[in-house]
């Protein structure tokens, strides 16, 4: 094999080594991130202190005032 051709070619293999490391790097990232999201959420939620049927009719009422569709 020419030898230019060669060195492109381990170019190449080292380049898509670090993507494929960079991407797993960046699901472990987002990953952390919807915990502390998710974290966060259940706290402002138990901070109100109301019951199921109470936050339910509270994201209906809101919903329904806002016109925020609710996921």
């Amino acid at each position: 094999m020419n030898t230019k051709l060669s060195k492109l070619q381990m170019e190449i293999d080292k380049i898509k080594l670090k993507i494929t490391e960079h991407q797993s790097k960046l699901r472990e990232l987002e990953q952390q991130k919807t915990e502390i999201e998710n974290t966060e959420i259940v706290e402002l939620v138990r901070s109100l202190k109301m019951n199921t049927s109470e936050l339910s009719s509270f994201l209906k009422a809101y919903r329904e005032k806002s016109d925020a569709p609710i996921l």
